[in-house]
């Protein structure tokens, strides 16, 4: 039996991988979605409280409305939304089959861990949720600490240090706050972080004056034991007596990956290599799409301003013919 050869194969089924796929079709290409978890799976791994910055309407795709209860959704509306869109458009996407490998002959040879594909073009569309940025300190792999955070009630009654002060390390402390848990953050910087949500970042702010929530700002972790945290604080090593350690210190994408497909990366952010017009990476016929494009400036990237990639790379595509 002749192995079908795609027209393009697009890694990573988050929401813009899903653009991605919606576009392909429309335009009458052959396309496979591989991804290596479930549909969306950085959403599904979100917290369970999690609400969007963006409101509904910046989170569609191909104008396909998105009606959430309040203005700005929550990750259960968002991944009922994305599932839908996936079902009805009957897209072709294989879950729980992780992308091993990728050779290049004449056609792009993609070795997963179910079996192997050929394309002409492959759309890299896997975000930057899998890998945590580690503290690189003794005790980091102790089961107390996390690098993800799911549901506040698992730290009730419990003392809990956060470290970071981003959107997601500012709602684990006052979510784990608000359930009877005792917390302290530990912020390398002097102040909470300038991008967390505006109506979140008064909460934070007022929790921290009033002592509810203990913080230390200019800290560095030293190392983590089974019941302290040691740390750096304006120079002077401090301890704190701890159950659980929440590290939200960020992600990053997988750069080993883009290295293996030839992509250059640059600059102290390692940004990878791309046509800013086409998407498209020196290396002839891969293009990126969505978050991954700014490498270690995962902030500069996001559901709401990546859409317009599915639109660009598919008319390249065509274009070439």
């Amino acid at each position: 039996m002749e192995e079908v050869l795609y027209d393009i194969i697009i890694i990573g089924a988050g929401p813009i991988g899903i653009a991605c796929a919606l576009k392909a079709k429309k335009a009458g290409l052959s396309y496979l979605v591989l991804e290596k978890g479930p549909l969306v799976n950085s959403l599904y791994n979100y917290p369970a409280n999690m609400q969007f910055f963006s409101t509904s309407e910046k989170l569609e795709i191909e104008e396909i409305p998105f009606i959430s209860k309040e203005a700005k959704p929550s990750k259960q509306e968002a991944l009922e939304y994305y599932r839908r869109i996936a079902t009805s458009n009957q897209l072709d996407i294989h879950l729980f089959e992780e992308v091993v490998d990728v050779k290049k002959k004449v056609d792009f040879e993609v070795i997963t861990s179910k079996k192997t594909y050929l394309s002409r073009q492959l759309i890299i569309a896997t975000g930057f949720f899998d890998i945590p940025n580690l503290l690189k300190v003794p005790g980091e792999d102790l089961p107390k600490v996390t690098h993800y955070y799911n549901d506040p009630h698992l730290y009730a009654f419990q003392n809990v240090v956060v470290i970071g002060a981003s959107n997601s390390a500012v709602d684990a402390a006052l979510e784990i706050y608000r359930k009877g848990g005792k917390v302290t953050m530990l912020v390398r910087g002097d102040s909470i972080g300038e991008r967390v949500k505006y109506w979140v970042k008064p909460d934070i702010e007022n929790r921290i004056k009033e002592g509810a929530i203990t913080v230390f700002y200019n800290s560095e972790v030293e190392k983590i034991t089974p019941n302290s945290v040691f740390f750096k604080h304006n120079g002077v090593i401090k301890s704190i007596e701890n159950d659980f350690v929440v590290a939200l210190t960020g992600y990053l994408p997988n750069f080993s990956f883009l290295k293996s497909l030839g992509v250059d990366l640059t600059g102290k952010y390692l940004i990878p290599s791309y046509d800013p017009k086409t998407m498209e990476t020196n290396v002839a016929g891969i293009y990126l799409a969505g978050v991954i494009c700014g490498g270690k400036e995962t902030h500069k990237w996001f559901i709401e301003n990546s859409r317009v990639h599915a639109e660009m790379i598919i008319s390249d595509i065509m274009e070439k013919g």
